[in-house]
């Protein structure tokens, strides 16, 4: 994972700066409006999904524990409402991009994967969202280089320090982190 010295940012390609760009822009503004989110009772994480002209294309946050479905994570949501949108399950022939406010779990990964999205850009790295939340990740052994191998761009570690702010204020105010088994 080549990483950026200048700003941190990790990827699975040679750093692109307008990518760079555009995805800080369109993780902070999700860093940003996700208290928004969490005041509606909605979970720590935001998940948009756009085309390659900028086109917002869905948006979703997590929703666990609102709507009582341990899959209701902010990108799987996001995904079902770019699929009913565009009226398929296969979103490859889109050239889509995800942006996510943290980095994805196991399940999202495989969502991600399955539903033909080409590029994911997240924000806060995994190790620091269980750090903070507790919240168990899942085992995640080379991810990028199996996205890299699938033709799927990642970009990571974009705009931490909003997001770690973020979890931070969503676990002082005692907000549910769900934990299966705990």
């Amino acid at each position: 994972m080549p990483a950026n010295k200048k700003t941190s940012v990790i990827s699975n390609e040679k750093i692109d700066d307008l990518k760079l760009t555009k995805a800080n822009k369109i993780i902070l503004g999700l860093q940003q409006e996700l208290p928004k989110y969490i005041n509606k009772g909605h979970g720590p994480f935001l998940a948009a999904i756009y085309d390659s002209d900028g086109n917002l294309i869905a948006k979703a946050a997590n929703s666990v524990a609102n709507k009582s479905c341990s899959h209701n994570h902010a990108e799987m949501n996001a995904i079902k409402l770019a699929e009913k949108k565009l009226g398929t399950y296969d979103l490859s022939p889109y050239n889509l991009s995800i942006y996510v406010t943290s980095e994805p779990c196991m399940m999202c990964l495989g969502g991600i994967m399955w539903s033909g999205i080409k590029a994911v850009y997240y924000g806060v790295p995994s190790e620091r969202v269980t750090k903070i939340t507790g919240f168990d990740e899942g085992f995640k052994q080379n991810w990028f280089d199996e996205f890299k191998k699938r033709r799927i761009t990642v970009y990571g570690q974009i705009e931490t320090e909003a997001g770690e702010k973020v979890l931070k204020d969503y676990i002082s105010h005692g907000h549910t982190i769900y934990k299966p088994g705990k």
